[in-house]
């Protein structure tokens, strides 16, 4: 008995502990964000497309990747987190190694980083001009679990997904913003974009949404595929508007 009343006692003295830190850190962070008047907004994600193929036996190794640069995502990401952003904070325009951000595929947000320096760091002191504003807000791809299985998608990217009976198509935009101090250049707040209401079929853990057969892409330069441009500018338009509101750098309008 006295075994189990030192357990229970344990318990809940970690369980303060833990509640004491969490509202500690929340209260940093809240600070932190206060004090910031001027950002800058690094936005590197759309640079290509990732075409994969998933069913019964899982997803398919030989997976495609097409440039999309020409779609301007970048520019309209940093153009609608600005106007977002606007209301609370003075946003000005920076320039920035779009490439050495791109470059980087190994995503602090998975657990093994947790206990190191997050890999951005670097490039925004190094690789963003002008230095001295308050805070930058880096915008870089994200990865997730396709299925639940192992492999992983990342970025932008179009899954076609066979079964017995049908198939099903849909894209994705997974990405992740953190917030840097401008200063210390520690990350003051990260988070990956979640999925919408109106996710795809398969399981994805960030912006989807299914599409129809007249979105196929099986002949052509993808790139020149207004349709799917329209459909993946969408999807990152209503996720980012919503993921900048939980992070409770903008509301919603």
């Amino acid at each position: 008995m006295c075994r189990s009343i030192r357990c229970v006692r344990f318990a809940t003295v970690v369980l303060i502990a833990v509640s004491v830190s969490a509202c500690a850190a929340f209260e940093t962070r809240e600070t932190k964000l206060q004090a910031v008047k001027t950002v800058g907004i690094i936005s590197a994600v759309g640079d290509e497309i990732t075409f994969a193929k998933g069913g019964l036996t899982g997803l398919n190794n030989r997976r495609q990747s097409f440039p999309i640069a020409s779609w301007g995502l970048d520019d309209l990401i940093v153009q609608q987190a600005t106007t977002a952003l606007n209301g609370r904070f003075q946003v000005q325009p920076v320039s920035y190694n779009r490439a050495a951000f791109t470059a980087i595929k190994d995503s602090p947000v998975a657990p093994v980083n947790l206990v190191r320096s997050d890999p951005f760091k670097k490039l925004v002191q190094t690789e963003v001009s002008p230095q001295g504003l308050d805070a930058y807000i880096v915008i870089t791809k994200a990865k997730s679990s396709f299925g639940g299985g192992a492999r992983k998608v990342e970025g932008i990217g179009f899954i076609t997904y066979g079964t017995v009976m049908e198939s099903y198509r849909q894209v994705h935009a997974l990405y992740e913003i953190r917030v840097f101090d401008g200063k210390t250049f520690d990350v003051i707040e990260k988070m990956a974009a979640p999925p919408l209401d109106d996710g795809g079929q398969v399981r994805i853990a960030g912006p989807t949404r299914m599409i129809d057969e007249s979105f196929a892409t099986s002949v052509g330069n993808p790139a020149e595929n207004e349709k799917l441009r329209a459909a993946i500018a969408d999807l990152v338009a209503r996720s980012l508007s919503t993921t900048l509101s939980d992070m409770h750098l903008a509301d919603v309008r």
